[in-house]
């Protein structure tokens, strides 16, 4: 029987847009962009802020040396929340059903703090809520020091919950995040990045 619910951020949550997010790093004067990000998991100091290798900061600072200028954190800011093209209402209405009807609603995301300074804040919805009015706990991979799909972030999730995989069902658009949940029993539902979830979801904790 289902008891929590984990969900990603990007793809599920909110709609991802990389083209968006490549086109705005560019306008900062980065270029080869594509070779950098990706929409699962991040490569070179892209990879290194989602994994909580590096801060914000020296982020900042490695960026600004690439592209030859001075980037400030609030440009940084900007180019990373690119990659959210919209936050369906029917998704944010989904979450406070479940949650009414006793799932225990779990972030698990790839992600960091430049994504996180919008989703953190009251500006998220568009309501004056942050993201973790939606959420009874969220696993950051900046903040756990691992990213999917490396099973470690699932696990460490899984003790700080302290309950059963089985009892789990991970909603994630990536493939390789799902399939390394599925290995050490966790139940899974992939839907592509923007596609309504909100009722096929229900098929899946039945």
């Amino acid at each position: 029987m289902i008891k929590t619910i984990l969900f990603d951020l990007g793809g599920v949550i909110i709609t991802l847009d990389q083209n968006q997010a490549i086109g705005r790093f560019e306008k900062l004067g980065l270029k080869d962009v594509a070779s950098h990000l990706d929409p699962y998991t991040q490569q070179g100091i892209f990879g290194q802020l989602e994994s909580g290798a590096i801060s914000a900061e020296e982020f900042r600072q490695h960026l600004s040396r690439l592209v030859g200028s001075e980037i400030t954190m609030e440009q940084c800011n900007w180019a990373w929340q690119g990659y959210a093209k919209e936050l369906p209402q029917r998704n944010l209405d989904t979450l406070v059903k479940l949650r009414e009807q006793g799932y225990r609603l779990v972030l698990l995301s790839n992600t960091n703090p430049c994504m996180m300074e919008w989703a953190l804040s009251t500006r998220f919805d568009g309501s004056g809520h942050s993201i973790d009015h939606y959420f009874d706990a969220m696993y950051l991979s900046y903040r756990l020091g691992v990213m999917k799909p490396d099973d470690l972030i699932f696990r460490k999730m899984l003790m700080a919950e302290k309950t059963l995989p089985e009892e789990m069902l991970f909603v994630d658009d990536g493939p390789r995040n799902v399939a390394a949940a599925s290995q050490i029993g966790i139940r899974t539902y992939c839907p592509q990045n923007g596609v309504d979830w909100t009722e096929t979801i229900y098929e899946h904790l039945a």
